[in-house]
């Protein structure tokens, strides 16, 4: 008797079941796409100079706050995977002319030229000279939008292709790109220098490319010649601090760290008969034992220290790491420098935040912007569920180097100026 009064309960707890079940998943979803997290301007750290404050009246976007889409453009993972696998929305495909470059390693070094489209806002000649991410070119989606905007701008822009990364170029000597070679690079700048003698370069790096263009102006001096400023976008500055928080899966590193290390894989296997064939033995630094290890490596320090360190003749892994980083050559860089990192990528740990916030702390050249979301080269922007076809990043990086242009102009009008009132006493 008592158990027949009892059984119409048992559907008010099947339903008490199912809400603690919606509210576990909602509390999960909520938690995993961050939607709590506030939307707030990028955190600056900088010395307060006049060069500064002019940036800060002339970027509105470094005094903005950076929404992503509503739904799930807070969540670096969210903005890092787009990235990774669609680039961007709508990418537009600017027309350019690639080039061909023989360095002295019997390499063959490739760039692709884009002409402006507009009028630059100074009247002019300025280029863009631009190096991507890892394994990265002028092909893909995400260099193809800032490369379209760029070029709407008023920027002649010079895009480098990474040394192996162009599945149609052939290696025509035993090595690729590395962390931090800037051979190729150099001989894009040199050119486009060499050819266009009254341009004014910008350099843009993204993620590595963010590393080795900071380490090709620290080099020398006679890299700064004719640079009005340079922007490096998601870079980890440090690769000896940063493979010890790749390998922890804390942000879940320890996978991306294993998805880029796949693609690094394909790659060198791509250009097997070049590394590792017969024909350029005698040239070669890679041994067959180097083919056996690559094919069980699961990590990018495995790969660097079985294959990459190689090309450049380091010893160890802690050589390449601590040669090839950008770290030491950030000091000798003396014109505008804008470093760009998210708060929530998930490839560049919070520890080596600690570098440009450093240095921004002490140099007067030196902008650190650290928005709240973003991811690693994700930076999408739109209002609920869809991104917009331009990022906040492209849009950030034209809008700075448009400031620092009319603020070179702004100086030089006023020298002469001042020359002219001399010259009437």
């Amino acid at each position: 008797m008592n158990a027949m009064l009892e059984t119409p309960e048992l559907p008010a707890v099947f339903d008490g079941v199912k809400l603690a079940a919606v509210a576990a998943v909602l509390y999960v979803i909520v938690r995993c796409l961050n939607l709590k997290s506030p939307t707030a301007p990028p955190d600056l750290i900088y010395q307060d100079t006049a060069l500064s404050r002019f940036l800060l009246k002339s970027c509105p976007l470094l005094t903005k706050e950076y929404i992503p889409p509503m739904i799930w453009g807070k969540s670096g993972h969210i903005q890092t995977a787009l990235y990774g696998k669609m680039g961007r929305v709508r990418s537009p495909h600017p027309y350019g002319l690639r080039k061909y470059l023989t360095m002295s390693d019997g390499a063959t070094a490739t760039f692709d030229l884009f002409e402006p489209l507009a009028e630059h806002c100074i009247r002019e000649d300025v280029t863009m000279v631009i190096c991507p991410g890892i394994a990265n070119h002028s092909e893909k989606q995400y260099i193809r939008t800032f490369v379209d905007y760029a070029q709407k701008n008023g920027y002649r822009c010079a895009v480098l292709n990474h040394l192996g990364a162009l599945p149609n170029i052939e290696l025509t000597s035993p090595r690729m790109f590395t962390y931090g070679c800037t051979w190729e690079f150099g001989a894009m700048v040199n050119y486009i220098k060499k050819t266009f003698p009254q341009t004014q370069l910008v350099v843009v790096g993204f993620s590595l490319g963010g590393n080795i263009v900071c380490k090709y102006l620290g080099e020398t001096q006679a890299n700064q010649e004719r640079v009005l400023c340079c922007v490096s976008v998601c870079q980890g500055y440090s690769a000896l601090r940063a493979q010890e928080t790749f390998m922890q899966w804390d942000q879940c590193r320890r996978f991306y760290n294993f998805l880029m290390a796949d693609n690094m894989k394909k790659i060198i296997l791509s250009h097997r008969q070049v590394l590792f064939g017969d024909s350029v033995k005698q040239l070669q630094t890679l041994v067959d034992s180097d083919l056996s290890r690559l094919y069980t490596a699961t990590s990018l320090m495995q790969i660097d220290d079985t294959i990459m360190r190689k090309f450049h003749g380091y010893s160890s892994l802690k050589e390449y790491y601590e040669k090839e980083s950008c770290l030491h050559y950030l000091p000798r860089i003396y014109v505008p420098l804008m470093l760009v990192n998210a708060a929530d990528d998930p490839l560049v740990h919070d520890s080596l935040l600690s570098i440009p916030r450093a240095l921004s702390e002490k140099r007067e050249n030196v902008m650190f912007v650290l928005p709240l979301h973003g991811g690693h080269l994700g930076f999408f922007e739109g209002a609920v569920l869809f991104p917009e076809p331009l990022t906040w990043m492209d849009k950030l990086v034209v809008q700075y180097t448009n400031a620092i242009c009319q603020w070179e102009r702004n100086k030089s009008q006023c020298s002469d100026t001042e020359q002219a009132a001399s010259g009437q006493e």
